[in-house]
Protein backbone atom coordinates (compact mmCIF):
# COMPACT_ATOMS: atom_id res chain seq x y z
CA UNK A 1 0.00 0.00 0.00
CA UNK A 2 1.51 3.05 -1.05
CA UNK A 3 2.48 6.31 1.36
CA UNK A 4 0.29 8.99 1.26
CA UNK A 5 1.78 12.84 1.19
CA UNK A 6 -0.60 16.03 1.61
CA UNK A 7 0.90 18.57 -0.50
CA UNK A 8 0.28 22.22 -0.22
CA UNK A 9 -0.69 23.66 -3.64
CA UNK A 10 -0.82 27.14 -4.04
CA UNK A 11 -0.74 27.10 -7.88
CA UNK A 12 2.80 28.59 -7.96
CA UNK A 13 5.85 26.95 -9.72
CA UNK A 14 7.07 25.24 -6.49
CA UNK A 15 4.43 23.40 -5.26
CA UNK A 16 3.18 22.01 -8.69
CA UNK A 17 6.47 20.49 -9.29
CA UNK A 18 6.92 19.40 -5.56
CA UNK A 19 3.29 17.52 -6.35
CA UNK A 20 4.94 16.05 -9.78
CA UNK A 21 8.01 15.19 -8.43
CA UNK A 22 6.09 12.93 -5.19
CA UNK A 23 4.17 11.17 -7.31
CA UNK A 24 6.93 10.29 -9.58
CA UNK A 25 8.45 8.81 -6.37
CA UNK A 26 5.63 6.74 -6.04
CA UNK A 27 3.67 8.12 -2.97
CA UNK A 28 0.01 8.40 -2.92
CA UNK A 29 -0.36 12.29 -3.26
CA UNK A 30 -3.77 14.90 -2.20
CA UNK A 31 -3.22 18.63 -2.61
CA UNK A 32 -4.55 20.92 -0.17
CA UNK A 33 -4.96 25.02 -1.56
CA UNK A 34 -5.70 26.98 1.75
CA UNK A 35 -7.15 30.34 2.03
CA UNK A 36 -5.00 32.35 4.28
CA UNK A 37 -5.77 35.92 3.68
CA UNK A 38 -8.62 38.42 1.98
CA UNK A 39 -6.71 40.30 -0.26
CA UNK A 40 -9.77 41.21 -2.84
CA UNK A 41 -9.33 38.63 -5.90
CA UNK A 42 -6.39 36.86 -5.37
CA UNK A 43 -7.96 33.64 -4.48
CA UNK A 44 -9.56 33.43 -7.81
CA UNK A 45 -6.84 33.57 -9.35
CA UNK A 46 -4.23 31.21 -7.09
CA UNK A 47 -7.19 28.55 -6.74
CA UNK A 48 -7.66 27.87 -10.26
CA UNK A 49 -3.85 27.57 -10.86
CA UNK A 50 -3.59 25.02 -8.17
CA UNK A 51 -6.78 23.34 -9.72
CA UNK A 52 -5.31 23.84 -13.08
CA UNK A 53 -2.25 21.83 -11.18
CA UNK A 54 -3.72 19.37 -10.06
CA UNK A 55 -5.95 18.39 -12.37
CA UNK A 56 -3.23 18.06 -15.02
CA UNK A 57 -0.98 16.54 -12.73
CA UNK A 58 -3.41 13.32 -11.81
CA UNK A 59 -4.35 14.38 -8.12
CA UNK A 60 -6.68 15.94 -5.80
CA UNK A 61 -6.91 19.29 -4.52
CA UNK A 62 -9.31 19.71 -1.50
CA UNK A 63 -9.93 23.75 -0.67
CA UNK A 64 -9.66 24.98 3.00
CA UNK A 65 -11.13 27.85 4.10
CA UNK A 66 -9.03 29.40 6.84
CA UNK A 67 -9.22 33.05 6.61
CA UNK A 68 -10.54 33.64 10.22
CA UNK A 69 -8.09 31.82 12.25
CA UNK A 70 -5.03 33.40 10.17
CA UNK A 71 -6.87 36.61 10.84
CA UNK A 72 -6.32 36.06 14.57
CA UNK A 73 -2.99 33.99 14.66
CA UNK A 74 -1.18 35.96 11.85
CA UNK A 75 -2.63 39.20 10.72
CA UNK A 76 -4.23 40.81 13.84
CA UNK A 77 -0.84 40.13 15.57
CA UNK A 78 0.90 41.99 12.65
CA UNK A 79 -1.07 44.92 12.86
CA UNK A 80 -0.50 44.85 17.08
CA UNK A 81 3.02 44.96 16.65
CA UNK A 82 3.21 47.98 13.87
CA UNK A 83 0.95 49.83 16.62
CA UNK A 84 3.33 48.52 19.27
CA UNK A 85 6.51 50.24 17.38
CA UNK A 86 8.33 46.68 16.67
CA UNK A 87 8.69 45.03 13.34
CA UNK A 88 6.80 41.80 12.87
CA UNK A 89 7.83 38.86 11.25
CA UNK A 90 4.12 37.43 10.12
CA UNK A 91 5.86 34.43 7.58
CA UNK A 92 7.33 32.54 10.58
CA UNK A 93 4.03 32.95 12.92
CA UNK A 94 1.89 31.86 9.49
CA UNK A 95 4.05 28.67 8.93
CA UNK A 96 3.83 27.21 12.55
CA UNK A 97 0.22 27.61 13.06
CA UNK A 98 -1.06 27.92 9.48
CA UNK A 99 1.01 25.53 6.84
CA UNK A 100 2.73 23.56 9.47
CA UNK A 101 -0.05 23.77 12.04
CA UNK A 102 -3.64 23.49 10.29
CA UNK A 103 -2.31 21.76 6.74
CA UNK A 104 -0.88 18.95 9.49
CA UNK A 105 -4.35 18.93 11.14
CA UNK A 106 -5.63 18.30 8.13
CA UNK A 107 -2.89 15.08 7.24
CA UNK A 108 -4.14 13.49 9.61
CA UNK A 109 -7.73 13.71 9.26
CA UNK A 110 -7.73 12.25 5.34
CA UNK A 111 -4.93 9.54 6.55
CA UNK A 112 -1.92 10.86 5.30
CA UNK A 113 1.64 9.96 6.78
CA UNK A 114 3.71 12.89 5.54
CA UNK A 115 3.37 16.80 4.44
CA UNK A 116 4.71 18.14 1.94
CA UNK A 117 5.41 21.99 0.23
CA UNK A 118 7.65 23.86 -2.22
CA UNK A 119 9.52 25.18 0.37
CA UNK A 120 13.02 25.65 -0.21
CA UNK A 121 14.58 23.72 3.01
CA UNK A 122 15.94 20.49 4.02
CA UNK A 123 15.13 18.03 6.61
CA UNK A 124 16.72 14.92 8.52
CA UNK A 125 13.43 14.69 10.54
CA UNK A 126 15.37 15.75 13.66
CA UNK A 127 16.43 19.55 12.19
CA UNK A 128 16.19 21.75 9.40
CA UNK A 129 19.29 22.60 6.94
CA UNK A 130 19.25 25.37 4.80
CA UNK A 131 18.38 24.75 0.72
CA UNK A 132 21.28 23.78 -1.57
CA UNK A 133 19.93 26.93 -3.27
CA UNK A 134 20.88 29.56 -1.00
CA UNK A 135 19.40 32.00 -3.08
CA UNK A 136 15.91 31.01 -2.06
CA UNK A 137 16.32 28.85 1.11
CA UNK A 138 13.60 29.53 3.22
CA UNK A 139 14.71 27.95 6.80
CA UNK A 140 14.96 31.35 8.50
CA UNK A 141 11.01 31.38 8.14
CA UNK A 142 10.44 28.05 9.76
CA UNK A 143 12.59 28.22 12.20
CA UNK A 144 9.34 28.37 14.70
CA UNK A 145 7.38 24.90 13.37
CA UNK A 146 6.54 22.62 15.93
CA UNK A 147 9.92 20.04 16.05
CA UNK A 148 7.59 17.11 16.47
CA UNK A 149 6.40 17.07 13.25
CA UNK A 150 9.86 17.28 11.45
CA UNK A 151 9.74 13.13 11.18
CA UNK A 152 6.47 13.94 8.86
CA UNK A 153 7.84 16.58 6.70
CA UNK A 154 8.97 16.68 3.03
CA UNK A 155 10.98 18.91 0.99
CA UNK A 156 11.85 17.51 -2.44
CA UNK A 157 13.12 21.18 -3.48
CA UNK A 158 15.14 21.72 -0.42
CA UNK A 159 18.47 19.80 -2.92
CA UNK A 160 17.47 22.02 -6.00
CA UNK A 161 17.95 24.83 -8.05
CA UNK A 162 14.83 27.13 -8.63
CA UNK A 163 16.31 27.38 -12.43
CA UNK A 164 15.80 23.69 -12.23
CA UNK A 165 12.64 23.63 -11.28
CA UNK A 166 11.22 26.00 -13.63
CA UNK A 167 13.10 24.40 -16.38
CA UNK A 168 11.20 21.21 -14.90
CA UNK A 169 7.48 23.16 -15.38
CA UNK A 170 8.55 24.37 -18.84
CA UNK A 171 9.22 20.39 -20.19
CA UNK A 172 5.91 19.35 -18.75
CA UNK A 173 2.85 19.40 -21.21
CA UNK A 174 0.32 21.82 -19.58
CA UNK A 175 2.63 23.03 -16.77
CA UNK A 176 4.48 25.11 -19.33
CA UNK A 177 3.11 28.56 -17.96
CA UNK A 178 4.10 27.84 -14.36
CA UNK A 179 7.39 28.10 -15.67
CA UNK A 180 7.26 32.17 -16.18
CA UNK A 181 4.87 33.09 -13.49
CA UNK A 182 5.83 35.80 -11.63
CA UNK A 183 7.72 35.26 -8.22
CA UNK A 184 5.29 35.83 -5.52
CA UNK A 185 5.45 38.35 -2.84
CA UNK A 186 7.52 38.22 0.26
CA UNK A 187 4.57 38.84 2.32
CA UNK A 188 1.74 37.26 0.72
CA UNK A 189 -0.96 39.49 2.36
CA UNK A 190 0.67 42.70 1.77
CA UNK A 191 0.08 44.02 -2.17
CA UNK A 192 2.20 47.58 -2.08
CA UNK A 193 3.52 48.59 1.11
CA UNK A 194 2.81 47.37 4.73
CA UNK A 195 1.86 51.02 5.70
CA UNK A 196 -0.68 51.24 2.56
CA UNK A 197 -2.20 47.95 4.60
CA UNK A 198 -2.04 49.38 8.07
CA UNK A 199 -4.29 52.53 6.74
CA UNK A 200 -7.40 50.23 6.19
CA UNK A 201 -6.99 48.99 9.75
CA UNK A 202 -5.40 52.06 12.02
CA UNK A 203 -4.25 56.02 11.98
CA UNK A 204 -1.17 55.67 10.10
CA UNK A 205 -0.50 59.69 9.15
CA UNK A 206 -0.04 61.48 12.40
CA UNK A 207 2.87 63.88 12.81
CA UNK A 208 5.01 63.58 15.29
CA UNK A 209 8.53 64.56 16.56
CA UNK A 210 12.04 62.96 15.84
CA UNK A 211 14.79 62.90 18.53
CA UNK A 212 18.65 62.50 18.81
CA UNK A 213 19.91 59.89 21.04
CA UNK A 214 20.00 62.56 24.11
CA UNK A 215 16.30 63.83 23.95
CA UNK A 216 16.22 67.22 21.72
CA UNK A 217 13.65 67.46 19.65
CA UNK A 218 15.12 68.28 16.25
CA UNK A 219 13.04 67.35 13.67
CA UNK A 220 9.47 65.97 12.52
CA UNK A 221 8.25 62.59 10.87
CA UNK A 222 4.79 61.81 9.26
CA UNK A 223 3.86 58.92 11.89
CA UNK A 224 5.79 56.24 13.52
CA UNK A 225 4.12 53.30 12.04
CA UNK A 226 6.40 54.73 8.92
CA UNK A 227 9.02 53.41 10.62
CA UNK A 228 11.46 50.74 11.45
CA UNK A 229 14.46 50.08 12.97
CA UNK A 230 17.57 51.51 10.55
CA UNK A 231 15.25 53.45 8.32
CA UNK A 232 17.10 56.25 6.96
CA UNK A 233 14.35 58.32 4.97
CA UNK A 234 10.73 59.97 5.36
CA UNK A 235 11.42 61.89 8.49
CA UNK A 236 13.53 65.77 9.05
CA UNK A 237 16.42 66.24 10.78
CA UNK A 238 17.00 70.09 10.50
CA UNK A 239 20.36 70.92 9.90
CA UNK A 240 21.79 67.35 9.50
CA UNK A 241 24.91 67.25 7.04
CA UNK A 242 25.36 63.59 7.61
CA UNK A 243 22.84 60.01 7.01
CA UNK A 244 20.42 59.67 10.15
CA UNK A 245 18.86 56.24 11.02
CA UNK A 246 15.59 55.57 12.98
CA UNK A 247 17.36 54.00 16.48
CA UNK A 248 14.19 53.39 18.26
CA UNK A 249 10.41 53.99 18.12
CA UNK A 250 8.15 55.27 21.13
CA UNK A 251 4.54 54.23 20.04
CA UNK A 252 2.92 55.79 23.33
CA UNK A 253 4.91 59.65 22.06
CA UNK A 254 4.57 59.25 18.54
CA UNK A 255 8.14 60.02 18.66
CA UNK A 256 11.07 58.43 16.66
CA UNK A 257 14.46 58.57 17.92
CA UNK A 258 17.21 59.05 15.16
CA UNK A 259 21.42 58.86 15.45
CA UNK A 260 24.31 58.11 13.11
CA UNK A 261 24.92 54.45 11.90
CA UNK A 262 27.25 53.42 14.50
CA UNK A 263 24.47 54.38 17.06
CA UNK A 264 22.79 51.35 15.26
CA UNK A 265 25.52 49.11 16.44
CA UNK A 266 24.51 46.12 18.81
CA UNK A 267 26.71 43.34 20.02
CA UNK A 268 23.64 41.82 22.59
CA UNK A 269 20.10 40.27 21.85
CA UNK A 270 17.53 38.79 24.12
CA UNK A 271 15.18 36.63 22.98
CA UNK A 272 12.00 34.82 24.36
CA UNK A 273 9.78 32.08 23.03
CA UNK A 274 12.34 30.25 22.10
CA UNK A 275 11.46 26.76 19.76
CA UNK A 276 15.27 24.71 19.97
CA UNK A 277 15.95 21.61 17.98
CA UNK A 278 18.87 21.28 20.21
CA UNK A 279 18.68 20.58 24.18
CA UNK A 280 22.20 22.43 24.94
CA UNK A 281 21.94 25.10 27.25
CA UNK A 282 24.73 27.59 26.78
CA UNK A 283 26.63 27.05 23.15
CA UNK A 284 29.04 29.18 20.44
CA UNK A 285 26.93 29.24 17.20
CA UNK A 286 25.91 31.56 14.96
CA UNK A 287 22.90 33.90 14.71
CA UNK A 288 20.91 35.68 11.61
CA UNK A 289 18.96 38.38 12.72
CA UNK A 290 16.99 39.35 9.56
CA UNK A 291 15.82 37.53 6.17
CA UNK A 292 18.53 37.91 4.04
CA UNK A 293 21.35 38.83 6.06
CA UNK A 294 24.74 37.00 7.15
CA UNK A 295 25.14 34.80 10.19
CA UNK A 296 26.98 36.45 12.59
CA UNK A 297 29.09 34.18 15.21
CA UNK A 298 27.85 34.03 18.96
CA UNK A 299 27.43 32.81 22.29
CA UNK A 300 24.31 32.09 23.56
CA UNK A 301 22.94 31.16 27.04
CA UNK A 302 19.12 30.23 27.55
CA UNK A 303 17.59 30.71 30.94
CA UNK A 304 14.15 29.56 31.25
CA UNK A 305 12.22 30.83 27.95
CA UNK A 306 14.70 33.43 27.02
CA UNK A 307 18.40 33.29 25.61
CA UNK A 308 21.04 35.92 25.97
CA UNK A 309 22.83 36.44 22.83
CA UNK A 310 26.23 37.38 23.11
CA UNK A 311 27.84 38.33 19.38
CA UNK A 312 31.18 38.43 18.63
CA UNK A 313 30.87 40.87 15.99
CA UNK A 314 28.61 44.49 16.21
CA UNK A 315 25.07 43.90 14.13
CA UNK A 316 23.44 46.88 12.23
CA UNK A 317 19.60 47.73 12.48
CA UNK A 318 18.67 44.86 14.85
CA UNK A 319 14.68 45.41 15.33
CA UNK A 320 12.55 43.67 18.43
CA UNK A 321 9.66 42.07 16.92
CA UNK A 322 12.06 39.98 14.76
CA UNK A 323 13.50 36.29 14.41
CA UNK A 324 16.46 35.66 15.67
CA UNK A 325 17.61 32.64 14.32
CA UNK A 326 20.48 29.86 15.21
CA UNK A 327 22.57 27.76 12.45
CA UNK A 328 25.69 25.37 13.37
CA UNK A 329 26.79 25.89 9.74
CA UNK A 330 24.04 25.01 7.36
CA UNK A 331 22.06 23.10 10.20
CA UNK A 332 19.23 24.96 11.77
CA UNK A 333 19.29 24.81 15.49
CA UNK A 334 16.36 26.78 17.29
CA UNK A 335 15.54 30.36 17.33
CA UNK A 336 13.19 32.91 19.28
CA UNK A 337 11.56 36.54 19.14
CA UNK A 338 13.70 39.36 19.94
CA UNK A 339 12.60 41.43 22.79
CA UNK A 340 15.46 43.25 23.90
CA UNK A 341 18.73 44.96 22.10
Amino acid sequence: MKEKVLVGMSGGVDSTITTLMLLEEGYEVEGLYMKLHSKPGYHEIHQARAQKAADKIGVKLHVLDLQESFKKEVFQPFIDTYEAGKTPNPCALCNRTMKFGEMISFANKIGAQYLATGHYIQTDGEYFYQAEDDTKDQSYFLFYVNKEILPRLKFPLGRKKKVDIKKIAASVEGLESFSSQAESSEICFVETTYTDLLKDYVQVDNPGEVLDSEGNVVGTHKGYMHYTIGKRKGFTVHGAHDPHFVLSINPEKNQIVVGKKEELSCTRVVINNLNMFSDAKEFDTTVKLRYRTTAVPCHVKIEDDKAYIDLKESVFGVAVGQAAVFYDENKLIGGGWIVEV
